[in-house]
């Protein structure tokens, strides 16, 4: 899946092959001034990773793959702009946090754009492209989890059409550590 967006950008898929850049812009993500209420790992435990780890992470998520599809803005000269990735989670499992799943579901996961790309409408189109992929692999309703504090996130959420659903999500690390569900019904 490619997509032209007006912006000098192409939304697509990720290949396989790129676990080098998955690895760059991941690493990228994690300096982000917001990174610690954004993410569920340190700069310094997936710097830290084999090859290995990376290779497998792009596999999982690649063009083709079925379970989780890892979508990238490539912009002039192939820089990676942003990322999203859709996870499927089916309904009689559990989630990540050990919750059950009760309904056939996307989750997404590590959305990252580049500083000066903020505001451009890279997010929304990010997004549109993950939508349209849990929409047309039969998902019922997309969901992510946000931190309280990272009111630049749920921002950019809420416009390109998330809800919170009043859930909370309890986060290893002591009382009161949790962050908020937020859905978009197909």
């Amino acid at each position: 899946m490619s997509v032209s967006v007006p912006g000098d950008y192409v939304i697509r898929s990720i290949r396989a092959d790129e676990w080098p850049a998955v690895k760059e812009l991941r690493l990228r993500a994690l300096r982000d001034p917001v990174a610690d209420l954004a993410y569920l790992e340190t700069y310094e435990d997936a710097a830290a990773r084999p090859e290995a780890y990376w290779r497998e992470r792009a596999a999982w998520g690649a063009e083709g793959a079925s379970g989780a599809r890892q979508f990238v803005a490539v912009g002039p000269g192939g820089l990676w702009l942003g990322t999203l990735t859709v996870l499927v989670e089916e309904a009689g499992t559990k989630d990540w946090a050990a919750f059950p799943v009760e309904r056939w579901q996307g989750h997404v996961v590590g959305v990252f754009v580049r500083p000066e790309w903020r505001g451009s409408g890279l997010t929304k189109a990010l997004f549109d492209a993950g939508l349209e992929w849990a929409w047309a692999n039969g998902l019922e309703r997309v969901r992510l989890i946000v931190h309280p504090d990272n009111g630049r996130a749920q921002g950019a959420y809420r416009k390109v059409g998330f809800m919170p659903s009043g859930r909370t999500v309890p986060l290893e690390g002591g009382p009161g550590d949790h962050e908020l569900e937020y859905v978009i019904e197909r």
